[in-house]
């Protein structure tokens, strides 16, 4: 790989890296337009089949509630099988989904195909992995942040263009056409990422756990805190469940749902089986330093993703129909103005990690985390009275913090332990599907202002935490090569 630094000019040379790199981010992009095609014809597929507000905000959760566990298994399958095979997979999977959505013709049909949507989320883990592999440590914050930015710019994509598209369409089924044609586009994108990249540059060595499963840790201490910190997926799970039973949607039978919760009482279960499985030999031999980490690192970038990731997956979700709803919108202008929070991705998640090269992870964490909380405190005073240019303008400026930090989050996470890359940014990943869920779950319950000063208080806590439990990643890192010797690796 070169040498030299990665400028603006440099994206658009023929390296190889960097042509992985756009054909990774051009991955994710089309996964996340795929992920959030609803959002923008959510009032077209509410007038079609009539929904109530609680079956929208179902619908939304459960786009976000099976990415959960989805980037648990797809980090630990990126780690054994390669980024450019799991890319493929995973989008082509992804596009016959996309189609069965566009295709259903009931709220139980759109419940199920959307709940298997959110499979799609995961391919964020893929290309950090991918990533990892292609650039030195001294760029992958900058690096991961142009890959992380421009994809998710595609649920802003989605917003901006689906609407126009459904309309050129015409009727009332013209979204079943423009979320149609986002499947048809990952069926064929899957195809081009397998026969374009390779999973590392000529000459490099694909680093895999040795062991497959849970994650390996290296203290005790680190070991009960894994055990603790796998609890709220379960958690988020559960609580999407109490959301289809009885007690809310009725989808499901009390029966069904007791068996459900029975089901995630085991699935803990196993893992914290198959975690002492991977791990017990740290309790009869102590590991030596070269090889330690320290898991709290990872523990504390969870709930900082969960926070500012969580929340975006929220918002971009109900911005479009806040502002047709409340400014009545039509549904293409509605949709571009919900659009502004997802837009500041390509530039400001970039500028996290790029931040985080030069400044310092830690600080620019700390410092993205407390824009969000100022910020999500001015959107929570959006409506008729502050009028439509404050909402807008609250909106694009809270957006450029969270998706900054964002950045600064992924900047950090691969310094932490390289082989384990994959599962660790399916673990990061999986805390941002979790924040998804109970922000959306806490927006079915309250008005609008109150879910962003809720928003904004759970940021106060995550920036309480980051202050005092985050470290400043230094020195190198020591990796096991496959023939026994030992590789230092530098990670200032």
């Amino acid at each position: 790989m070169s040498s030299q630094p990665l400028g603006f000019i440099r994206l658009f040379s023929r390296e190889p890296r960097i042509r992985v790199l756009h054909l990774s981010w051009l991955a994710f992009f089309v996964t996340f337009v795929v992920w959030f095609n609803h959002a923008p014809l959510m009032a077209s597929i509410r007038d079609t089949f009539g929904l109530s507000k609680e079956q929208v905000g179902a619908l939304l959760i459960m786009n976000v509630a099976l990415t959960i566990p989805a980037r648990i298994v797809v980090g630990i399958l990126v780690d054994k099988l390669g980024p450019r095979l799991m890319y493929a997979i995973l989008l082509a999977i992804s596009g016959l989904i996309c189609m069965a959505f566009a295709l259903a013709t009931s709220f139980e049909m759109l419940a199920i195909t959307r709940l298997l949507l959110g499979f799609v989320g995961a391919g964020f883990v893929v290309g950090i992995r991918m990533i990892a592999e292609w650039f030195p440590a001294k760029e992958t914050g900058y690096a991961q942040g142009l890959y992380a930015g421009l994809g998710n710019f595609g649920s802003a994509a989605a917003a901006v263009t689906l609407p126009t598209l459904a309309m050129l369409f015409g009727g009332p089924e013209g979204w079943r056409w423009a979320i149609g044609a986002t499947g048809i586009v990952a069926l064929v994108y899957a195809a081009v990422y397998y026969l374009s990249v390779k999973d590392t540059p000529k000459g490099s060595t694909y680093f895999s756990p040795r062991k497959a499963g849970a994650m390996e840790v290296t203290s005790r201490a680190d070991f009960a805190l894994y055990c603790l910190m796998q609890a709220p997926l379960v958690l988020a799970l559960g609580l999407l469940v109490w959301k289809l039973g009885p007690s809310d949607l009725k989808l499901i039978s009390r029966t069904a749902e007791w068996s459900l919760y029975a089901g995630l009482v085991a699935l803990y279960a196993a893992q914290l089986a198959d975690t002492w499985r991977i791990n017990r030999t740290i309790f009869t031999k102590p590991v030596p330093d070269l090889y330690r980490y320290r898991f709290r690192q990872v523990a504390v970038l969870d709930v900082a993703y969960m926070i500012t990731f969580g929340s975006e997956l929220a918002v971009v979700s109900i911005l479009p129909l806040f502002f047709k709803d409340t400014f009545g919108l039509s549904l293409t202008t509605a949709g571009l103005l919900g659009a502004s929070f997802g837009m500041t991705t390509f530039f400001a998640r970039p500028a996290g990690g790029w931040l985080s090269d030069r400044f310092g992870r830690r600080r620019v964490l700390i410092w993205c985390l407390l824009g969000t909380g100022v910020g999500y405190g001015a959107m929570s005073l959006m409506g008729v009275k502050t009028g439509i240019a404050f909402a807008v303008a609250a909106t694009f400026a809270c957006s450029l913090f969270v998706n900054a930090g964002n950045g600064a989050v992924y900047a950090m996470l691969p310094m932490i332990k390289r082989r384990l890359t994959g599962q660790i940014a399916g673990m990061v990943g999986a805390f941002g599907n979790v924040g998804g869920v109970l922000f959306l779950a806490i927006y079915s319950v309250v008005d609008t202002s109150t879910f962003f000063l809720i928003a904004a208080a759970s940021v106060v806590a995550g920036l309480a935490l980051a202050v005092l439990a985050v470290d400043e990643p230094k020195g190198q890192i020591a990796e096991e090569m496959p023939d026994g010797t030992i590789a230092m690796i530098d990670v200032t």
